[in-house]
């Protein structure tokens, strides 16, 4: 599924188990990042082994090879940038897909087999391959929360409750929000209110007293009292978790929350400068040297 507003930044988001993705073009790079994943460069979509390339560092592939992503591990989901993005028309100011309304990126729709992503870039720039290194993209333990707009349908000790219980995440979780099972959240007033906004994060407690964490495809309003939400630097790593996951609450101060917030922005600015140049391999070599004229002609010494 196509991820991110700008098509110029345009990513595909994979959950679980990664594509074989064809190069149709003269060239392109790409990177990986995300749950760990084994990554093959393919001489061709049909080849059974390729080079083995690591996540967070770029990789420029070439017409007729193939990038193979497999199974996900230490979270649902890897993503997959592509150099330049991708040439897509905006829906409502965005690329990304809303598959539960069906608008933005390809149909509205995650990809199938047989799709062609149209490329800003029909060949990859010249710059050399960059690396990150490492990146934290654990979740913790225990997400950080601040109290939500119903905190008080809520006794004390019943906030203080849901704060210190674990909780799992659903298969029946997705895009729109995580449903969360154990401990059931007692109301004290009634488990319903005249629907109002929602946030990035919300924690509703329906009649059943099961959490639902809402996320990047949730509704605008919803009915259900919220307890609690989770503050915008934890809201990420939440996308990633996978069914079965254990989860835990943190409660914090709103001036905690603010400078959580102003940390992970200061972390994501600063990504730019850690991307660092890769030393060149033959095996970067190679398909370059193929492409040139490296002798101007031959001639026979003895004659």
């Amino acid at each position: 599924m196509l991820v991110n507003d700008r098509a110029d930044e345009a990513a595909l988001e994979i959950f679980y188990r990664g594509p074989v993705l064809a190069v149709e073009a003269d060239s392109v790079r790409v990177a990986v990042t995300g749950g760990e994943a084994r990554i093959e460069r393919l001489s061709d979509p049909a080849a059974r082994n390729g080079q083995r390339i690591d996540m967070m560092r770029s990789v420029t592939l070439r017409r007729g090879e193939a990038i193979r992503i497999g199974a996900i591990s230490g979270g649902a989901c890897a993503y997959l940038a592509i150099e330049g993005g991708l040439a897509l028309s905006p829906v409502l100011g965005s690329v990304s897909t809303d598959i539960r309304s069906r608008i933005g990126g390809i149909e509205g729709r995650a990809l199938a087999e047989g799709d062609l992503l149209p490329l800003r870039c029909e060949d990859a720039s010249a710059a050399p391959e960059l690396t990150l290194g490492s990146l934290a993209l654990s979740t913790p333990a225990r997400v950080r929360i601040v109290p939500g707009p119903q905190r008080d349908f809520f006794s004390d000790a019943e906030f203080k409750a849901f704060a210190e219980s674990a909780y799992v995440v659903g298969a029946n979780s997705n895009r729109m929000g995580l449903r969360l099972t154990g401990r059931s959240v007692v109301h004290s007033r009634g488990a319903n209110i005249v629907s109002d906004s929602v946030a990035p994060g919300s924690i509703q407690i329906p009649g059943d007293g099961q959490p639902i964490v809402l996320l990047a495809d949730r509704q605008t309003t919803g009915g259900y009292p919220k307890i609690a939400n989770v503050i915008s630097a934890d809201i990420p790593a939440l996308g990633r978790l996978k069914a079965g996951a254990s989860i835990g609450f943190e409660p914090v101060t709103l001036e905690q929350a603010v400078e959580a917030r102003r940390q992970m922005l200061a972390d994501m600015e600063a990504l730019a400068a850690r991307a660092t140049p890769l030393p060149t391999t033959s095996s970067d070599l190679m398909p370059r040297l193929f492409e040139c004229n490296l002798i101007s002609g031959v001639f026979d010494a003895a004659a």
